[in-house]
């Protein structure tokens, strides 16, 4: 389970991403790890899992928030 040791340290990792492009490539990181942990799912329904990729979803939400910026108002 090299996949799941992989999203845990991704989880783990400082998230301070200077640049946009920094940010862009986590969070693109984010999205590998959500789908190829998704596949493995559907084959075990391990709930630990599941877990893994909900906290992955909420990191790489994190990190879309930050790319959109504040909206503009008049």
């Amino acid at each position: 389970m090299e996949l799941i040791e992989k999203a845990i340290a991704f989880e783990n990792r400082k998230m301070r991403f200077p640049t946009t492009s920094d940010r862009i490539m986590a969070a693109r990181e984010a999205k590998e790890l959500i789908l190829s942990l998704n596949e493995i799912y559907k084959k075990n329904k391990d709930t630990k899992i599941m877990d893994v990729m909900k906290r992955l979803t909420v990191i790489k939400q994190r990190i879309e928030k930050r790319l959109k910026g504040k909206p503009l108002t008049s």
